[in-house]
């Protein structure tokens, strides 16, 4: 009797749906011949296209084969099934019963796209109690093939054949042992079951695809269709698999990613497993691939491959058997680490599999921030609790969490949170990116937890041994330790460690590649990029990052700290000559600095902004004076709004000494590097203007001093003068002050201040985090340029300082000149240059370089 034969009566009670008026070879497509058939993946699922996209590339797949989503149901048909178990036989080479070449089957399924909620893997069909030991032996381990088999028998004892599903979780209860288990479920179906459980493979095969759809159309799943707004009737493919058993040394399967998550390069990474595969195997069983004997270099190859068709990182699915690999899945990795995408990205460009504009548009300004990882500075004598797999580089510190919805709530009220999981799921993933940093207690580089870390540039630990989390206790145990919500925890998400209380956190540097991709940009971008930087450490470490030059070096910072009481004196001098006698200490220390700050800088330009600072940031606090007669002084100083008041150029014209002292020491310190070989490119800037008369005096105090360094030394330093436009005023007479400047810097923290009228101290705080809430506005006018006012006034001062100087050199020296949004804006009005602090330099560059490509884009787009 044919196996059809024997299966028609049982299947048909227990409600088969009827096969299909076609033969049922017509409805199995196997691997790589989807596409010939003209299907898609709505037939063949993701799963199917994606088998179907390997085998085109000519890589190695498990072989298998899929039964399209119209045609599902039909797998449940014993002949249906009977020619699909035959197929595989014929495709893999192997026969199902055969003792010396071992073969089994797995089924699974697959909707059009990935999605989650998608009914377990069957696998082991084909196993009988008559061949299970023999099959053990194969092996070696008989605990992989019973664990595997246990958890098929209990899906398709409850779907298929009817057994309740209490009846079969009270039976297991008792029954840890593996062996014992599938025991106990093949005694429950015998005596509950509609059927006894076959020992035909192609009767197995018809009883999973059923328990399958089953699965599917439970109220469970109709429940996870909804929350991922599917459709309701939804329809899934089914895929039919060789499972090809071998010895465990030679046989296994595992994951891996295509790069390393911490250093960007090409190198396989994750975990090998011996034994039969699991859709989930057990935690910290798995080996790492440099134990996967004589298939390491095909992985490689294989990774390599798909990344040249895909253009991204990739992930895979693998199975080894005889000491060789055959894929069983691949997809490119929807968040990639950073440093895989960037490497990628270089790499990429380097073999000429595309172009270097498209390379550099690949990595964003936002990612180039993202890539300067923290990192934990240890002492040794840390408290560590756990070590776990460093699942997504970086580090970080918070107050541990044991839900999504707390994290939110936690993180809204602005608290750094550390989300402590056993496992998590899409729905934790406002959690996640609403906190520090992750840790879990399953799962790897590949699990949901470290995908959605790394794509986020969130540090995460995943698969930390012993850890157990305590809803209702509010606890989370690490072994014998125990640590409570709110506690506070560190984590390093590149070695795994993770230790209790509050650790330092430093930066750490981007991949070499990122450096490639920035130098290629540079050669697109029009807009200079230079930093604000006042001492030469400062210039050297921007110089390191790609500064092209100092926009702004501050002369006031210069005075805080060990040499504040130099401008004290010069402020509070009880008589011309006190002051002139600080005046020349003053002047002393200024050539000091200056000379390291030029010599560092090089034969580039530099922008040294002569004092300005508001006088409360130079003055003793109340009763700190050093006499009484200093202290009425200070007094009378005193202000009530000291961004508003004596500073900038109007204390030069109050103090005539101190802008020609400055200047002498910067022009003497200029002679003394020129006099090296090194000539700078000496910008001289004259602050906190708001009338061209101003300017003009300031001008002449320079420009007297030029002139007695040359008489003094013999060298006539070259040298512009310019201004920092950083009033309203300023902007509106930007006309009047280009005949008096030749260069313009635009000092946004200080022109927004006072365009709206906010104050940098206090409104951050107090107002503009109410006025986002509201909608008034979309992001903090100090952080973001604000294009419609002070953005207009730029432009404005831009138009009309070229109608009378077109030569003059235009720049930007706020804090926006780190904002890629802002930077756009300064290219699209045509400035010169930006310049940000030191580590914004990278994100500076590479986002010049994006608005250049989109100006290049939209031009050829309209030329079109």
């Amino acid at each position: 009797m044919s196996v059809a034969d024997r299966a028609a009566g049982p299947l048909a009670q227990s409600g088969a749906p009827l096969a299909p008026s076609e033969a049922p070879g017509r409805v199995l497509v196997p691997y790589g011949q989807g596409r010939i058939r003209g299907l898609d993946a709505d037939e063949l699922g993701a799963h199917g296209a994606a088998m179907d996209r390997l085998v085109a590339l000519g890589l190695p797949v498990v072989p298998g084969l899929t039964v399209p989503a119209g045609a599902s149901a039909s797998l449940s048909e014993p002949d249906t099934a009977e020619a699909a178990v035959d197929l595989v036989e014929q495709l893999s080479g192997r026969r199902i019963g055969d003792a010396a070449r071992p073969l089994l089957l797995r089924l699974s399924a697959s909707a059009p796209t990935d999605i989650a909620g998608l009914p377990p893997d069957l696998a082991c069909l084909g196993v009988t109690t008559g061949n299970a030991d023999d099959l053990c032996a194969v092996i070696g381990r008989a605990e992989a093939l019973y664990e595997v088999w246990a958890a098929t028998v209990r899906m398709i004892a409850e779907y298929a054949l009817d057994v309740p599903g209490a009846v079969l979780d009270d039976a297991l209860l008792d029954t840890p042992e593996p062996r014992a288990r599938v025991e106990a479920l093949l005694s429950l179906v015998e005596r509950h079951g509609s059927r006894p459980f076959p020992d035909d493979p192609a009767l197995q095969l018809a009883l999973a695809a059923r328990a399958l759809l089953a699965r599917w159309d439970s109220p469970r799943a109709r429940r996870s269709r909804r929350a991922q707004r599917l459709p309701a009737d939804l329809t899934l493919a089914l895929h039919v698999q060789a499972l090809r058993i071998g010895p465990a040394d030679h046989s296994g399967y595992g994951t891996a990613v295509s790069r390393d998550p911490e250093t960007g390069q090409l190198s396989p990474q994750g975990f090998f497993f011996r034994g039969v595969r699991r859709s989930a195997p057990p935690p910290h069983t798995g080996e790492p691939l440099d134990r996967l004997a004589g298939g390491t270099a095909l992985l490689e190859h294989s990774l390599l491959t798909l990344e040249r068709h895909l253009r991204a990182p990739v992930s895979v699915d693998f199975e080894v058997r005889d000491d060789e690999i055959s894929l069983l899945a691949a997809s490119a990795q929807l968040r990639p680490p950073l440093r895989a995408a960037v490497c990628l990205a270089a790499d990429l460009a380097r073999d000429g599999a595309l172009g270097r504009e498209d390379a550099v548009r690949r990595i964003t300004p936002a990612q180039v921030q993202e890539l300067l990882h923290p990192q934990l500075r240890l002492t040794g004598g840390e408290d560590l609790l756990v070590r776990g797999l460093p699942a997504s580089p970086g580090a970080a510190t918070g107050a541990v969490v044991l839900s999504s919805e707390r994290a939110l709530e936690l993180a809204a009220d602005g608290t750094r949170v550390v989300l402590v999981a056993a496992e998590t799921t899409p729905a934790d993933v406002p959690g996640m990116l609403a906190s520090a940093a992750v840790l879990t207690g399953s799962g790897g580089i590949a699990s949901h937890a470290a995908v959605v870390a790394r794509g986020a540039g969130k540090p995460a630990v995943c698969g930390a041994e012993g850890l157990r989390v305590d809803l209702a206790a509010g606890t989370v145990r690490f072994g014998e330790r125990v640590v409570r919500e709110g506690d506070p925890v560190s984590l390093d998400g590149r070695t795994g460690a993770v230790y209790a209380g509050t650790l330092s956190v430093s930066v750490a540097g981007p991949p070499p590649e990122l450096s490639t991709l920035l130098e290629w940009g540079d050669g697109m971008r029009r807009l200079g990029v230079r930093v604000n930087a006042d001492t030469a450490a400062e210039v050297d470490t921007a110089l390191a990052l790609g500064a092209e030059g100092v926009g702004l070096c501050r002369t006031e910072h210069q005075f805080l700290g060990e040499r504040l009481p130099l401008i004290r004196r010069v402020l509070l001098a009880a008589d011309p000559t006190a002051r002139d006698e600080a005046l020349v200490a003053l002047e002393r220390a200024q050539h000091e600095d200056f000379r390291a700050l030029l010599a560092a800088v090089g034969n580039r330009p530099v922008t040294v902004r002569l004092l300005d600072a508001p006088l409360h940031e130079f003055l003793p606090a109340p009763g700190q004076a050093l006499d009484a007669g200093e202290e009425q002084r200070a007094a009378a100083l005193r202000e009530a709004n000291p961004m508003l008041g004596l500073r900038g150029v109007r204390l030069a014209l109050l103090h005539e000494r101190l802008y020609p002292a400055q200047a002498e020491a910067l022009f003497t310190a200029w002679a003394d590097v020129a006099a090296t070989g090194v000539r700078p490119e000496l910008e001289v800037m004259i602050p906190l203007v708001s009338m061209p008369e101003e300017l003009a005096a300031a001008a002449a105090y320079v420009r007297g001093a030029a002139d007695a360094v040359a008489a003094r030394t013999g060298v006539e330093v070259p040298y512009r003068l310019g201004t920092m436009i950083e009033t309203p005023r300023a902007a509106l007479l930007a006309g009047e002050l280009a005949e008096h400047a030749e260069f313009f810097s635009f000092g946004t923290n200080d022109l927004t201040q006072l365009t709206y009228g906010f104050s940098r101290d206090d409104v951050e705080r107090q107002v503009l985090a109410s006025y986002q809430e509201r909608g008034f506005l979309t992001a903090s006018p100090f952080a973001r340029l604000d294009p419609h006012g002070v953005g207009a006034l730029v432009a404005l001062a831009a138009e009309r300082a070229r109608s009378v100087r077109p030569g003059i050199k235009l720049g930007v020296c706020g804090e926006h000149g780190g904002d890629p949004e802002s930077i756009a804006f300064c290219d699209d009005v045509g400035l010169d240059y930006v310049s940000c602090s030191a580590h914004r330099v990278p994100v500076a560059r590479m986002a010049a370089a994006h608005s250049a490509l989109r100006q290049r884009q939209d031009e050829s787009g309209s030329a079109r």
